[in-house]
């Protein structure tokens, strides 16, 4: 079976930052996505909020599940680091190279995890070269906020997604609704976009079947439904995610499979899109052993073939070289680990990478004040 690819270009996650700056009149904008055209725009994207799991609960969300809207696809991988790059720069994965959790660093020999990102190792605005929403934004006048979390505002993957926008720091739910308020109110035409990270770091540690993540989902419908009491005249609220999520039962690990160890240099992506780097000469064997390992619970392909497929969208300038050769994305309940290399992963509940529809698929919903 031939898995399915994102709908960049047509209904993907990427498609929604020129979607709004078309709604909001910046010139050359496309609304791919036929947002409301209004001055006033607030994105929330809640990490780790999949279509799946939202229609499985409207008990726990009936705030969510009553707005208008659709699902719409992540981008490959289905993963925060890559979602939020996408959400910044309105392109897809392969544009602005950020194409996983860990990535080769190419003439490095070794990984940058995009969520530890610290100092400038690489250099985030080199790293990811493309121009965001944001400052696209803020070149035509609109006033732009980003609303997150204290201790995410000086790290690599801020400044390399969300730079443009004046960063608010918000530790609660009460914040975020404030700081959403405020930076909407400012000047004649507003941009704001609002992460919230508590769902996502529920399911990790307690799964989405867990008690703990219904209630969590609960504190989530009631933001949503506070942001848009909020929201000023002109104003329209957007709600999405960056990956849905699964509780995989089933676990390969791949520091103590000797066949997935043979030959291999770097071991990228997280365990549900794992990137395989292969030693000089070993990639036929590499993926030969991988594919014999896995066998039908997962896509195991060479990258020139997830590249043609389409999976990144169209690759710029030397983002190959920071893809394995060699992608691994589990179809079934499976997780590839690395317990030696990545305990901390390895204790994880809830997972997401894959391309599968409850990972892949993330709602785009929508509500307005005019």
């Amino acid at each position: 079976m031939e898995p399915p690819v994102p709908r960049y270009g047509t209904g993907a996650l990427a498609d929604l930052p020129p979607s709004v700056l078309a709604s909001l009149g910046v010139p050359d904008a496309v609304n791919v996505l036929g947002l409301p055209a209004l001055p006033r725009a607030c994105v929330l994207l809640v990490d780790g909020l999949g279509w799946e799991q939202l229609r499985a609960h409207p008990d726990e969300a009936p705030y969510l599940n009553a707005m208008d809207g659709g699902p719409i696809t992540a981008g490959f991988p289905a993963t925060t680091v890559t979602s939020l790059a996408s959400l910044g720069t309105g392109v897809p994965p392969g544009g602005h190279g950020l194409l996983g959790l860990q990535v080769a660093i190419p003439g490095s020999g070794r990984l940058l995890n995009c969520l530890h990102w610290k100092d400038d190792d690489p250099d985030p605005a080199v790293f990811q070269p493309v121009p965001t929403a944001y400052e696209r934004a803020a070149a035509d006048g609109v006033e732009v906020g980003y609303v997150s979390l204290r201790r995410y505002k000086r790290s690599g993957l801020s400044r390399a997604t969300a730079r443009g926008a004046d960063y608010l720091a918000a530790d609660g739910l009460g914040q975020l609704v404030g700081r959403a308020e405020m930076a909407l109110r400012r000047g004649d035409r507003a941009y704001v976009t609002v992460y919230h990270a508590d769902l996502d770091a529920t399911g990790h540690r307690f799964g989405t079947g867990s008690a703990d993540w219904r209630h969590q989902l609960r504190f989530v419908d009631m933001l949503v439904q506070q942001i848009a009491a909020v929201l000023p005249p002109g104003s329209a609220l957007h709600v999405t995610a960056d990956h849905g999520m699964v509780d995989p039962s089933e676990r390969v690990d791949a520091d103590t499979v000797p066949e997935l160890r043979d030959g291999v240099a770097l071991l990228g992506g997280d365990a549900r899109c794992r990137y395989v780097y292969s030693e000089p000469g070993a990639h036929d064997d590499v993926l030969a052993a991988w594919t014999a390992v896995l066998g039908d619970r997962a896509w195991v392909v060479p990258r020139e073939k997830a590249v043609a497929d389409g999976w990144f969208g169209p690759l710029g300038d030397g983002m190959a070289d920071r893809i394995g050769d060699v992608i691994a994305v589990p179809r079934t309940d499976l997780a590839i680990v690395a317990s030696e290399r990545e305990p901390w992963l390895d204790r994880m509940v809830g997972m997401h990478g894959s391309l599968v529809p409850a990972e892949q698929l993330v709602p785009l919903l929508t509500t307005s004040r005019p």
